[in-house]
Parts: C-alpha cells; sequence; structure tokens
C-alpha cells in the first residue's frame, strides 16, 4: 500500500511499527540503549541473591535484589539501611544486612533487644522472637556494625559484626 514519493516507496506499517521511519537513527537508538545499559548494570546497579535466611521475613531465601552502588556517594549509611557488604577481603560472596551500628558507637544486645550506647533501640524490622545476649562492642571509626534482621536464629549462626566502610558495596533497593 505504499506510495511513491520521488521514486521512492514509503516504509509499509509493519515496518514503520519495527523500525520506525529511519532504519538507521533506530540502529543508533539501540546501541546508545545497549550502552547505557551495560554501564548501569556494570556500575551503578548489581543484582544480589538472598543466600540464607538470615534476613527473614524481611527479605525471602533465594530472592534476587538490586543494590545501588552509587547510594553512598553523598551521604554515609544510616542506621536500618539494608546494605551489601563484602564482609572479608578477595571474597566474591556479598552478605545483605542492616546496619545497626555506625562508627565510634557501643553495640549490645540483652535478652533480645538492641542496644547502642547503653539505650535501648526499637527495630520494627525485627518480626521474630529474640533471645541473644551480647557484650557491648565498640564500632570503629571507619566501621558500621551490621547483622541480619532474623534475630530467631542463634548467635553462632548469623554472620554479623562490624563492617569496614570500603567493603559496603552499597544500598540495596526494594
Amino acid at each position: 500500500m505504499g506510495t511513491e514519493l520521488d521514486g521512492a516507496e514509503s516504509p509499509s506499517l509493519l515496518q514503520r511499527v519495527l523500525v520506525g521511519g529511519n532504519p538507521r537513527r533506530t540502529l543508533v537508538r539501540i546501541a546508545i540503549l545497549v550502552v547505557v545499559a551495560v554501564a548501569v548494570f556494570k556500575f551503578v546497579l548489581q543484582p544480589v541473591r538472598v543466600d540464607g535466611g538470615s534476613m527473614l521475613p524481611t527479605y525471602r531465601e533465594n530472592g534476587v535484589n538490586v543494590v545501588n552502588r552509587l547510594a553512598y556517594c553523598f551521604h554515609e549509611p544510616r542506621r536500618g539501611d539494608v546494605v551489601a557488604v563484602r564482609m572479608l577481603a578477595g571474597e566474591h560472596r556479598m552478605y545483605m544486612k542492616r546496619v545497626i551500628g555506625l562508627p565510634g558507637e557501643t553495640v549490645a544486645f540483652h535478652e533480645g533487644r538492641l542496644y547502642i550506647n547503653g539505650k535501648p533501640q526499637d527495630e520494627p524490622y525485627v518480626k521474630l522472637p529474640c533471645d541473644w545476649e551480647h557484650e557491648p562492642v565498640q564500632v570503629g571509626p571507619d566501621q558500621y556494625y551490621v547483622v541480619g534482621d532474623n534475630r530467631a536464629m542463634p548467635w553462632d549462626d548469623h554472620t554479623k559484626g562490624r563492617a569496614a566502610r570500603d567493603r559496603i558495596i552499597g544500598k540495596v533497593l526494594l
């Protein structure tokens, strides 16, 4: 159904829907989109899979979440943030943990309750009963104390503790 203008046939409806009126422009747009997507997923957003039950019920096991690697470019992690952390140097495994202690603070647990600098803290994200007892721990000047939300798990089964700031990869989205 194309008509001729100056000897050129206009593109069919199917061609216009699939590649637009100008295929070269469409290819350039696709190339730009691919480059932007690769850059975003290489340098800004990073997928992380929840392995284990330490973040239940906030995040379910084997769920996939996205980490914003630029979240802390303009401010430091805050209490309550869920972050991705590399706990050990050279380890490729990342942990999803909640920041509960900030640099310079003292963190303790008594009868399952979190104490920061000797004061009890409200933790609305902790839904399961907890009976943890742990002596006060001083958080260093460039460290954050991180732990999972599933406090029903025994203390020794959790990967938790002080994480150096440079080991915090970013903030978990969603």
